[in-house]
């Protein structure tokens, strides 16, 4: 990818800021008419550099305010395997985050829940049943102290 020019930053800074922000808006912040910061976005949009606009949730309003990390080992890490946890694991809406790690253990979770006895409840209906998970251990996290959304470019 190329490199981002100035205006270019203002405009992602602008919309990870505010993703509604009207067009006109926006372009007198970064100091251009309308169409050339439409056409702008429409670029970085195309590249993949913005990859879409979505509401952002607060998990704790909603209730899911304890949170675990799980170490998962598998029986078996063939590509076959890996893709099959892969999906299953996708399909469980309380993994907030899940990454293929090299080292003592083959995936990461981040878990969100209302509480213990609802974590338990994941842990023994979903995730100690994805395919090939041998072994897990888990780490209930006590307090936040960094966590946040990409908001700088």
């Amino acid at each position: 990818m190329q490199e981002l020019d100035s205006i270019n930053r203002r405009i992602l800074a602008e919309l990870v800021a505010n993703a509604r922000i009207p067009m006109t808006e926006l372009a007198r912040r970064v100091g251009l008419s309308k169409t050339p910061v439409a056409q702008r976005i429409r670029q970085m949009e195309e590249i993949g550099l913005i990859q879409g606009y979505r509401a952002i949730l607060s998990p704790l309003s909603l209730g899911l305010t304890h949170v675990t990390y799980v170490e998962a080992r598998l029986s078996d890490t063939r590509q076959k395997a890996l893709e099959q946890f892969n999906d299953a694991v996708r399909t469980i809406h309380e993994v907030e985050e899940c990454y293929m790690i090299a080292g003592g253990f083959d995936y990461l979770l981040k878990v969100r829940s209302r509480d213990m006895a609802h974590f338990r409840q994941i842990m023994a209906d979903r995730i100690s049943g994805l395919p090939h998970v041998h072994a897990t251990t888990s780490f209930v996290a006590m307090e936040a102290v960094v966590e946040q959304s990409w908001t700088e470019i």
